[in-house]
């Protein structure tokens, strides 16, 4: 017999905002409060909701140095290139670095490595905002993304890997494990940041346990969608959400219980939208 069951609903502890996008939004608006105005050189975060927010409180999107005129120009949570400081200096803007701190360390780990002469690899998804600003750091830096592009790189005799903060701990677990054995002086910095670490172990624990998962976040997003592949291994009714709306109903037809993450730049009141949308969907359910 199948009846209308409300569902069980649990969501992540820390799902959402991680402190380095709270931080970057919140010297945005401070910013804008003081000068009226501010510039976002590219996106703040990967969330169009959050960008078009911004954008209402003259907190503008532009896509080069150049568009800056008469207001601050900040640089974004992923880092930015040090060739793009350099522009900006030299044109006497007044920048405002929201890059966040662990990308900062990032930046800093790999100019290290470069000091020790070794070949640097970043292991990191090729041409995303944050991975682009931490190769331009260094010189020749080299970009792997997965098992097989690990494979294919020559045997070297000295290196040193970063990675970028929003990886999936088991792709940098198994490309290092490919790299150990080309390289003969191998040196690995684990920047997978602690927010992304721990999102992905609290997903970890939530998926087998839930029917169906539901991730909500931009499809733009790195880290949302590595934190659906997370889910995805351990519960294939894991489904990706950029917003309520885009809950189908037919994933829950005998479903009791819903696990609910969100990736690092996704807004609480998204969260909260989803969730209350949960609570009214009328699943039918076996007795």
């Amino acid at each position: 017999m199948l009846v209308h069951k409300p569902l069980r609903i649990r969501v992540a502890k820390d799902a959402g905002f991680c402190f380095g996008v709270r931080d970057a939004i919140e010297k945005a608006r401070e910013t804008a409060r003081t000068h009226g105005k501010v510039y976002m050189l590219g996106d703040i975060v990967h969330n169009e909701r959050v960008v078009s927010q911004l954008e209402r409180e003259n907190i503008r999107v532009v896509d080069s140095i150049d568009e800056v005129e008469d207001a601050p120009v900040l640089f974004r949570a992923h880092g930015t290139t040090p060739q793009v400081w350099e522009l900006a200096n030299q044109k006497n803007l007044n920048i405002i670095d929201a890059t966040c701190p662990l990308v900062h360390e990032i930046h800093d780990e790999i100019k290290k490595l470069h000091t020790e002469n070794r070949k640097l690899l970043i292991i990191g998804d090729h041409g995303h905002d944050e991975v682009v600003g931490i190769q331009a750091q260094v010189p020749g830096a080299i970009v792997i993304s997965n098992a097989s592009e690990a494979h294919a790189v020559p045997r070297i005799k000295k290196a040193g890997i970063v990675s970028q903060s929003t990886q999936m701990i088991e792709n940098v677990q198994e490309i290092i494990g490919i790299l150990s054995m080309k390289i003969f002086d191998l040196k690995f910095v684990n920047t997978v940041c602690f927010p992304t670490r721990r999102n992905q172990e609290q997903i970890k624990d939530l998926a087998p346990i839930s029917d169906v998962v539901i991730i909500v976040g931009s499809f733009t997003s790195a880290n949302t969608k590595r934190l659906h592949e997370v889910a995805l291994r351990l519960n294939p009714k894991s489904y990706m959400v950029e917003k309520a709306d885009d809950i189908n109903i037919d994933w829950f037809e005998g479903a009791e219980s819903v696990g609910v993450s969100a990736g690092a730049s996704s807004p609480d009141e998204l969260i909260e939208e989803v969730v209350e949308h949960l609570k009214h969907l009328q699943v039918k359910a076996h007795v």
